[in-house]
């Protein structure tokens, strides 16, 4: 088997020598070869790609930001190319495949290989996409954008997975094992229960109006008593969600304080 592999790096050397070391890896083929970000996100969700070395630093376009771009089928297992920094050494060790240092130890490189076939053979993406997206978020917390909330969510569609931001959820309901994201006209049905996006969402940002629903704050137009003594919550949009008698005062406390 061989394993369809990307390079995407600003520095010429350095892809150069990453081909030189994958010379020495027959079954990983390299189909796309980016010295920019914009090319790499393009390349790569044009193509299946199974493995890609990605560098952090690059100008106008980072690695991170590129990740927050791809989608496709799956995501590809992702080894991180980058120079020696506070991050990588607390991130990249909790939460990333693995990640090389410039330069590129030939040793290092062989170990690193070893667990990319080890995780392509087992083929479980979904732990590719989970360290991901701890990954993502534990940048948002070292780059002091807040607490451990989480701030993307994985969404498959089509067959496709994505990288969806929090913030552009309008509201969330609940489907049996399954929760609903409603964003504008579309939705995405995600293999997670109600209550344990709760807990990973800021409550300031998200209200919990229901047993089976969750508000994006900023989409809520205003509060409503109806004839028979039960509440409503309109949203910008014009939808129209159960407000829970128990939920009331909270989540008009909430708003007055906004």
């Amino acid at each position: 088997m061989s394993f369809r592999t990307a390079i995407v790096d600003d520095e010429p050397l350095a892809r150069r020598n990453l081909r030189s070391l994958l010379k020495s890896h027959s079954d990983f083929e390299i189909v796309a070869e980016c010295g920019n970000g914009r090319d790499a996100i393009v390349a790569v969700n044009l193509q299946k790609i199974d493995l890609l070395f990605l560098d952090i630093q690059m100008p106008e376009i980072d690695g991170f930001q590129v990740i927050e771009k791809l989608e496709g089928e799956r995501l590809p297992v992702i080894i991180f190319v980058t120079a020696f920094d506070e991050f990588a050494v607390k991130a990249f060790e909790v939460n990333a495949t693995d990640y090389l240092v410039k330069p590129v130890d030939e040793r290092r490189f062989i170990q690193t290989m070893a667990k990319v076939r080890t995780l392509l053979s087992r083929r479980d993406f979904r732990e590719v996409e989970g360290r991901l997206l701890a990954l993502l978020d534990r940048r948002d917390q070292f780059a002091g954008a807040g607490p451990r909330y989480s701030q993307r969510l994985l969404v498959r569609t089509n067959s496709r997975v994505s990288f969806l931001r929090v913030e552009d959820i309008d509201y969330i309901e609940a489907d049996d094992y399954y929760s609903s994201l409603h964003v504008g006209a579309k939705m995405h049905l995600v293999r997670e229960p109600l209550k344990n996006l709760e807990a990973r969402l800021d409550p300031k940002e998200f209200l919990r109006i229901h047993r089976s629903a969750i508000v994006n704050v900023k989409r809520i137009k205003e509060l409503r008593t109806l004839p028979g003594g039960g509440h409503a919550v309109h949203l910008l949009d014009g939808t129209v969600l159960k407000l829970s008698r128990a939920r009331w005062d909270a989540v008009r406390s909430v708003l007055c304080a906004s």
